[in-house]
């Protein structure tokens, strides 16, 4: 994807805040000197085969880029592809697990596209508002700082294990809840504290967008593998080889960016590359304000969250596993 974009114009405007040059998670544009706009879409097919909690997830996904600058989501559009030879009412469930997770965001629906595809696909376009002195992006991250990710891991291997049958009822519940969970709460607290770069954690791994904040930050992330949150029976499926194929081309991608500790386990390496969908925010805060960080997730937050790291000088690496 980088291949191609790199050969669209590159857009430069005194509005544009954020756009294409950082890969950051959605484009920022300034109205006035009190009000930016922040703009993104995104959409997949199904992860799960209850189509009420496909579109609560595929919503929550959507929506995450918002919270990740640092804004508020006020309108959402659906994006609907959807084969005619499947009964309505899947698509009406599907909606529906949308609508429901854009009202708990406390955004407004208002409307969407839909065109016959072969296979199901569903997101949103959102949009946000945040005041021009606080967006978030990922190139704000700073030496010295710390690094926070505010859900577990694991969402990809476990995935690639329910459609295996081998989750059980509780395995599945959380799973689901998890893709579900919107990160507003992490977003009020980032903003509140006052973070200086975040992004959220998707198709290309923790690794994969912790390496495009040190990338465009001009700094080094070391991770600290043994403090990563993992959900409940990932490390397990992974030992078994219930690991998807996002997981080797995320590896791939960036395989000489990075250095390894020799004592990482290649199950925990799976998971730091595992692609994760509608994953938590990985934060950048200054080590003075991270406890603070800390007790306002603590106070708000149901999954759990861990400082997994630090940003340092730049080095021959962008990541430092260790």
């Amino acid at each position: 994807m980088a291949q191609v974009l790199c050969h669209l114009p590159k857009i430069r405007n005194e509005k544009l805040i954020v756009g294409l040059h950082t890969s950051d998670d959605a484009a920022v544009y300034q109205l006035n000197d009190e009000t930016a706009i922040i703009q993104t879409l995104d959409f997949f097919t199904p992860v799960v085969d209850d189509p009420y909690m496909y579109g609560q997830i595929a919503a929550a996904n959507s929506l995450s880029d918002v919270y990740a600058m640092g804004g508020e989501p006020i309108m959402a559009m659906n994006i609907v592809c959807f084969p005619t030879c499947l009964p309505m009412d899947l698509l009406t469930a599907i909606l529906k697990g949308g609508a429901d997770k854009v009202a708990e965001a406390g955004a407004l629906l208002v409307g969407g596209h839909s065109v016959d595809d072969n296979e199901p696909k569903y997101g949103l376009s959102v949009t946000g508002l945040v005041h021009p002195l606080k967006v978030v992006s990922n190139a704000g991250a700073k030496p010295g700082d710390l690094l926070i990710l505010t859900k577990p891991l694991g969402t990809g291997i476990l995935n690639t294990a329910l459609k295996a049958e081998m989750l059980d009822r509780d395995q599945v519940n959380d799973l689901m809840n998890t893709m579900a969970a919107l990160n507003k709460e992490a977003a009020k607290a980032m903003q509140q504290i006052g973070a200086n770069a975040c992004t959220d954690i998707t198709g290309f791994g923790f690794i994969g967008h912790a390496y495009e904040m040190a990338k465009a930050s001009g700094v080094t992330l070391a991770i600290e593998s043994g403090k990563i949150p993992v959900m409940k029976g990932a490390a397990e499926y992974a030992e078994m080889g219930l690991v998807p194929a996002g997981t080797y081309a995320n590896k791939k991608y960036i395989r000489d960016k990075i250095k390894y500790s020799p004592s990482l386990s290649p199950v925990l390496e799976d998971l730091l590359f595992d692609p994760q969908t509608s994953g938590g925010l990985l934060i950048s805060v200054n080590k003075e304000k991270a406890q603070d960080l800390l007790d306002l997730l603590e106070g708000s937050l149901d999954l759990p969250f861990a400082i997994v790291g630090e940003a340092v000088e730049k080095k021959q690496w962008d990541i430092i596993i260790g």
